[in-house]
């Protein structure tokens, strides 16, 4: 089969590589019939993500049709459409069982390797480096997907892939970023990125109650977006993000933040963002936290700051006495997306919102290489990609 590959910094390449096959009774083979770039797919195109080894098969939001189940998988059979969440989870062990999927003990062969890294060791993810399973990703022909017992939701009739697909991570990953804010209505939420993820969080504000969104980007085709769902924009270049945020709140602050930028902010946005590239240059940092910072410093008194945006590692000058002194409540996480999957499924039943809205470029697999470099780019008005195998 076709898949797109790692090849190291930069190096995504189109191959040839063996067709998966099941591997245990509760596996499922699935034929990939749409697949997308995530914003995340950029940390490791750029190298950020520590143990990829070369020909890894990238990707985690991809959906298809059954081809093949294992002995112990009941829920599916052949010829159905699913999509499948970017979280593997077992859904026996102490985590899945409260519905915290993201967090699962079982689905991570590499639990050692990531809890001297982290502590504790999160899900196995596909796609997503060796640190969280090494597990073949979907931007590929057919995929393998473990535990298809638990993950994968069925595609009911009458809805295209298009509509359904970002359930495997952006939507419920917007979600979530929104539904930690607590929004009581007519709350002031403020955004920071307008990429996918930042675009469904903006989506999912409104839809949860929030009064005003303001949403932080420098992107044209982003905000244009982002104020097309209703936001206030605006541009980090243009305008202190504090001040403004300040002027439009009464000198109150946000009553929520979104951190949806993660690792690698924007590093011309200010001095210290300036600092976190030539840490990171010089192996001296892991992360660019700018907008974590931000983000804190903007947030009302005992409101929260919601982290939805991938971070690798350990991240400098966090202001903590600002977080502690005024009473901010941190929430975060991988999204344990099978929790979210049939309420989100119900939404875009009952026509609440329509998730390809956020898509902007069609392409093959064998175009999915020029395609990475055009999403990090930011070029052609590049926010979403969805590739289909096999056309």
């Amino acid at each position: 089969m076709k898949a797109l590959c790692w090849h190291g910094k930069g190096d995504i390449r189109c191959e040839t590589v063996p067709d998966p096959i099941i591997q245990h009774p509760r596996d499922a083979i699935i034929r990939v019939t749409s697949c997308a770039i995530c914003g995340s797919d950029l940390h490791l195109y750029g190298g950020m993500i520590p143990s990829m080894e070369r020909g890894d098969i990238v990707g985690h939001e991809s959906m298809g049709e059954v081809v093949e189940v294992g002995s112990e998988v009941t829920n599916l059979k052949k010829g159905d459409r699913v999509v499948v969440p970017f979280t593997i989870s077992c859904g026996e062990c102490f985590f899945c069982k409260r519905g915290f999927y993201s967090g699962c003990e079982r689905s991570n062969p590499s639990a050692k390797a990531a809890a001297e890294m982290w502590g504790h060791s999160p899900a196995g993810l596909f796609g997503y480096s060796h640190l969280l399973g090494g597990y073949a990703g979907g931007q590929a022909e057919f995929m393998r997907v473990p535990f298809a017992d638990v993950g994968p939701i069925k595609v009911p009739e009458g809805l295209t892939d298009e509509q359904v697909l970002f359930l495997s991570d952006i939507f419920p990953t917007g979600y979530m970023a929104a539904e930690n804010c607590n929004i009581q209505e007519g709350d002031t939420i403020a955004v920071w990125g307008c990429g996918p993820v930042g675009q469904f969080a903006i989506k999912s504000a409104f839809l949860l109650g929030a009064g005003r969104v303001i949403a932080i980007d420098t992107v044209p085709e982003r905000m244009a977006m982002a104020e097309a769902s209703g936001a206030i924009v605006l541009d980090f270049h243009d305008v202190d993000i504090y001040e403004k945020i300040q002027e439009l709140t009464s000198g109150r602050g946000a009553d929520a933040c979104i951190d949806a930028v993660g690792t690698e902010a924007d590093a011309t946005a200010s001095l210290d963002s300036v600092l976190d590239r030539i840490k990171t240059a010089a192996f001296m940092g892991t992360d660019r936290p700018h907008v974590l910072r931000q983000a804190i410093h903007c947030c009302r008194n005992f409101g929260t700051v919601s982290i939805v945006g991938v971070y690798g590692g350990f991240l400098d000058k966090i202001p903590m006495g600002s977080a502690v002194n005024r009473g901010l409540t941190f929430r975060m996480a991988q999204t344990p997306v099978q929790a979210y999957l049939p309420k989100l499924l119900e939404r875009i039943e009952r026509g609440e919102i329509d998730p390809s809205f956020v898509i902007t470029h069609r392409a093959t697999l064998e175009e999915g290489p020029d395609l990475y470099k055009t999403f990090r780019d930011k070029k052609d008005g590049c926010i979403k990609v969805v590739m289909s195998p096999g056309s």
